[in-house]
Formats: structure tokens, sequence, C-alpha cells
């Protein structure tokens, strides 16, 4: 059973009360307003967890007077005994990730994550805000997508039409919403007005991906509310689409073990998984391949793969950086049967989450930095599948130009403590390394061989830097925090075939 309440904020600094008026009778909600549901879920037998799931009522664009409001769902757990400690506010990552499934839905998958929450009670309360747009206690902005032909070659000029077409299309089909609202500021205001409502005065801030480009937000438009951060996987906010040469650099790390792992030997050309990416190119310079494939159900579905397809392939497919060797070692040797049934599954029709590139496009980048990815050298490797749908989207989306005031960073004397692993092809670790020099009070763990991850998994075989953050969360010490942390060697995943009786050797 869960219990209903609701709070009430008039846009003061004051705390607000938690209210036991039930929602029945109710015309309207007012701007700040909260309405919260409280309830158990069980982790174990025996062993049930106390939450609060919340809706949270904002303008949909504070920018216009009459704005029509919108839910923002958000999940609380109090700490079991109180620390005097800053609460931490979670920001999800995405944009387009939607977590209150774990409470909601007493999901058994997300109670991984639900066990990762409740280690925050040593910190203090742990409030958990999700994304206008994309909430389960507001609305889902999507918009369906067209199959891509699969008898042509990929190319980010389609791509790029197709996104200005889905931009005109989500306009067309929401006439009673206002999609100008979906900004990075609008987002940062949120985590202000639910701080209101819920009566801090200051909060923490706990993000990774675009969760820390939404709290680098927050710290830039509301810093007087911010008392410290943990950010991993950093993306700064002129940094939304990432820099050939830096993800190249993150696949390099990569290939530095993976060549010199036994398993993976007999796979290898002469010259490492460098030479395998480089005879790709080559080989796919000269024209598009046919993969032929069947389906689940025997069906057989031929696809054509090209240069392009290629490029975005090279980056798509490391976000566990222990996998891409073995898919690029079976593509080097003609085995395209697994990548082709992918490509055919992302070409299919679908749905698309609309926040996602009204936030991008939106904040975009600076024209120095559009400068710099169009002519970074890695992009002969890498395409710009990364940032051109988006630039090219750009004025199609309502939501404005945020301008390279915000865009830019400038020195801020927050705390923060940024986890950055060098196997991160998503948000590269020179990501951070730019933007420490901005924080005087900032500390860098830097992991050799972590992913996109978040802070916690990143510092996994390393408990005493683990407990140090979270000192750092509670207290704001910094003692005990270690400059780098460096995981195992992977074991890394072998292709699906034998090796060639001639190591090196391609399939023709």
């Amino acid at each position: 059973m869960r219990e209903r309440s609701l709070v009430s904020s008039w846009w003061c600094a004051l705390p607000c009360l938690l209210l036991a008026v039930p929602m029945e009778g109710r015309a309207q909600h007012k701007p700040g307003e909260v309405v919260i549901e409280r309830g158990t879920v069980e982790l174990e037998p025996g062993n049930r967890v106390s939450y609060e799931v919340g809706t949270l009522y904002v303008p949909e664009n504070r920018q216009k007077p009459e704005s029509r409001l919108i839910g923002v769902g958000f999940a609380r757990l109090k700490a079991p005994k109180p620390t005097g400690a800053p609460p931490v506010f979670w920001l999800p990552g995405g944009p387009g990730l939607s977590v209150l499934g774990s409470l909601i839905d007493e999901d058994p998958a997300g109670k991984g994550r639900l066990r990762s929450w409740l280690t925050f009670g040593a910190v203090g309360d742990l409030v958990v805000i999700e994304q206008r747009g994309f909430t389960r206690k507001g609305e889902m902005l999507e918009s369906p997508t067209d199959a891509v032909p699969l008898d042509r070659p990929g190319s980010v000029r389609a791509e790029a039409e197709a996104m200005r077409s889905l931009a005109r299309r989500a306009v067309a089909e929401n006439p009673g919403k206002d999609l100008s609202g979906y900004d990075i500021t609008e987002f940062a205001a949120d985590v202000e007005s639910l701080r209101r409502a819920l009566g801090y005065k200051k909060i923490s801030l706990f993000g990774g991906s675009f969760g820390s480009q939404w709290s680098l937000a927050v710290m830039r438009l509301h810093p007087d509310i911010v008392a410290r951060a943990v950010l991993s996987s950093v993306e700064p906010l002129n940094h939304g689409y990432d820099m050939p040469s830096h993800v190249f650099a993150a696949l390099q790390r990569i290939a530095y073990d993976a060549d010199r792992d036994p398993g993976l030997a007999p796979y290898l050309p002469k010259g490492g998984m460098m030479e395998a990416v480089r005879a790709l190119h080559r080989r796919f310079a000269a024209g598009p391949v046919r993969v032929e494939v069947r389906d689940d159900k025997g069906q057989t579905q031929t696809v054509v793969l090209g240069a392009e397809d290629l490029q975005l392939a090279m980056d798509s497919h490391t976000q566990a950086g222990e996998q891409w060797p073995a898919f690029i070692l079976s593509l080097f040797h003609g085995h395209y049967e697994d990548w082709a049934r992918e490509v055919i599954a992302a070409r299919a029709a679908g749905k698309s989450t609309l926040i996602g590139p009204l936030v991008d496009s939106s904040l975009g980048v600076t024209a120095e930095r559009e400068h710099q990815l169009r002519t970074d050298p890695a992009v002969e490797l890498l395409g710009t599948w990364n940032f051109e749908a988006n630039i090219a989207s750009a004025a199609d989306w309502p939501t404005r130009d945020m301008g390279d005031a915000l865009r830019r960073a400038i020195p801020s004397t927050i705390p923060v403590v940024f986890v950055h692993g060098d196997w991160d092809t998503s948000t590269p670790i020179e990501n951070t390394l730019g933007l420490l020099p901005y924080f005087p009070n900032g500390h860098a763990i830097l992991v050799h061989r972590a992913g996109h991850d978040g802070p916690f998994y990143q510092l996994r075989g390393d408990p005493a830097a683990k407990s140090a953050v979270y000192e750092f969360l509670r207290t704001g010490k910094t003692a005990g925090l270690p400059r780098e942390v460096t995981l195992p060697v992977p074991g890394f995943p072998l292709p699906s075939f034998a090796p060639p009786a001639k190591a090196g050797t391609p399939k023709p």
C-alpha cells in the first residue's frame, strides 16, 4: 500500500512541510507543488525498504507565464539516521534514462540499482530526480522513426536528413506541448525547484555521463545551492559531441592490452589491432559488401554495409571495451553476420525519445569546437556520426540556442570529485583533464581500463577509494582519495570462430 501526501512550494527558500492532503478534489496543481507516495519494497525475504516516490509539478517553459504544468518524477530514500550532511541528488544519464521503475514496478532487475541507492544512507538522504519529458511520473516524449533501407550503405547525410524529419514530425505531433521548454536550463531549474519543495538548504550532486553535464549546468546556473559533487564519465557543457581523436585514443589504449592477450594472438594480424582497423578501412574504401543472414524464423535478409557503416561501428561497439577487439577481429576475418544483424535491427522502424535531440541540439558547441570536430584527423576513421545530425537539425528543433556564455567553462570553487576511465569512448577522459583546471577545489581520480561507467563501478577494485568518495559526500574531506586507480587486465572475449590456419590472415 502507498500513502499519498502533497507538498506546495511558493518559490521561496523556506522549507516546505509535507501535508497529508489527498489529491481528490484538487482542481489543479501549482508550480513547485509535489505529490508524494510512500511505500516499501522487499529486497530479500523479511527485508523491506521504505521509500518515497513523487511528482514535482513545474512549468513546461519558465520563460512563458502561461506555460502549462508538467510532471517530473523523483524518489527519496531517507537516511536511517540524521548525518547533518546535505542530501545527495542523483541525476540520471541519457538523456532518456528513466530509473523509477526500480521502485514503482518492484522489478527484480532494478533491485541491484536500489541496493546501490541504499548505500548513500551513510551520507544522508538520497533524492533521485528523473528528466522532464522522459519520466514515469510525467510524460514520455517519443516519436516514431522510419525504417532505413537495407539495400544501400548507411550514410551520415541520410542520418542528418532523418533527424531533421524527426524534428518536424515531433513538433507537428505535439500541438498542445511546448517542446521549446526542454533545454538544459529547464533541467537545472527542475533540480532547484525540487530542492525548494523538499525543504533542503543545500544539496550535493551525483551524476555520470549526461547526468554530469546536467550537474555542471546546475552548478553554473544555481551555484549557491550546491555543497559539492561527484561526477563520472564527465561531459562538459561544450563537449556534448566527442572529439574523434580522443575517442580513438581510448581505442588505442584498449588495443594495447588486446595485442598482448594470448587468446587473441592467433587472430591478430602483424601490427596488431590497429593494423586490423586500418585494413578494414582500406577494404571498405574499395566498396560496400552485401551480407546475407537468417533470422530466428529462418527468413533471409540482405543488408549492404559500407565505409560509413564501418565508421559508425568503430565507435558504437566500444561501450564495453573488452568486447571491442573480438568485434573488430571478426570483421577483419570476414565474419560480418553478427554485425549485419545489429545493423538490420538498428535500421528497422521504431521510436525515438525526443529529449535527447531537444537538449543536445540546443546546447550544441561553440564555433571553435565545431571547427575542431570537423577537422580532427580521426574523422577519417570514425566519421562525423557523433555530431552531424544534431548540428544539421538544430534549427528544426524548437529549443533555443544556449549560447557560448553557458557552453564555455568558467572557474568554480565548488568542491568536485571527478572519476573517469581511460577506456571511456563515449565521454573520453580528456573531458575531465580539460575541465579540471577550472575547479581549484577539484580532485580527479583517473581509472586505467575503466569504461563509461558510474564512479563506484569504476572503483570496484578499490574499496578504500569508494569509502573515501562517500566520506567526501558526507563531509567534504578529500583525505584518502587516490589520484589514479588501475584495474586488472580483463579477460578479452574471443571471436566466435576458430582462428585461421595462418595467424593474421584475413578470410577472403
